[in-house]
């Protein structure tokens, strides 16, 4: 019943998913509500010490409807009660409303890990507003997340390059440096594989896509060796048992 009441309140919202990056918005569409209300539940379970964020590059690595990628997200993970909370499809503040709207209520993590942008950048990028405007969404990712845990140590991963319109490529780049300046190599940390996943170029190597712009198990493995050892700093090796929610999936997936 509770499941249904959530999903039922923001299919019935008259907010739409456009705006600035930087203020929260809700997916409209029932799928997204169906999602947002399991990833409410994931929450409420708690046992969670590392906490992602992001849209669907996160979300495919630990979710059911991609058992493969599941499958490597638990030989990298498990043991450091690790819970997933992409969505496919999000902007930036799409996340932001998820967020403030029960995902992280009653969670306390340890480490967050973020990477969204890519689908704000899209495939006809902006110019320099968009380039401010993405920045202060994602900052907005950063500050909620402080707020509201505020002795977690948080991991801004720069945007992977996508190669679905190469024009993208040097607006990734410039947000990317525009989040390399709010670490404090303390409690924010900034990490980016492009270097190795890419060529100087933003060119995706091969093996590192599945279609120019989804990591394979390859790219998801460059990743988890760059977050691997800041878990082992601040949470120690993994443990022999992992105590996190069981992963969700695409409510869509279900009825296919």
């Amino acid at each position: 019943m509770r499941l249904a009441l959530v999903v039922a309140s923001i299919a019935a919202t008259s907010w739409q998913s456009s705006g600035a990056a930087d203020r929260p918005a809700p997916r409209t569409d029932q799928n997204s509500a169906i999602a947002h209300a399991e990833l409410v539940e994931k929450a409420k379970q708690g046992r969670i010490d590392v906490y992602f964020i992001g849209d669907s590059i996160t979300r495919r690595w630990g979710a059911l409807d991609y058992p493969q990628f599941l499958e490597h997200w638990k030989a990298n993970f498990f043991g450091w009660n690790a819970a997933n909370f992409g969505w496919g499809g999000d902007r930036i503040r799409n996340i932001l409303w998820r967020l403030e709207n029960g995902e992280l209520d009653g969670v306390r993590p340890k480490v967050f890990v973020i990477l969204a942008g890519t689908n704000d950048v899209g495939m006809d990028p902006g110019g320099e507003n968009e380039i401010a405007g993405i920045t202060s969404g994602l900052k907005a990712v950063l500050d909620v997340c402080q707020r509201r845990v505020p002795d977690a140590v948080i991991v801004l991963t720069a945007i992977f390059p996508r190669n679905d319109n190469m024009a993208a490529v040097p607006v990734i780049e410039r947000i990317n440096r525009n989040l390399a300046g709010f670490a404090d190599g303390r409690k924010v940390r900034f990490i980016s594989i492009n270097d190795q996943i890419a060529d100087r170029e933003g060119r995706l190597h091969d093996g590192m896509t599945v279609d120019r712009l989804h990591p394979t198990v390859k790219a998801y493995q460059i990743w988890a060796d760059a977050l691997k050892p800041i878990f082992t700093e601040i949470l120690g090796p993994p443990a022999a048992t992992d105590l996190a929610p069981p992963p969700t999936g695409d409510p869509s997936a279900r009825t296919r």
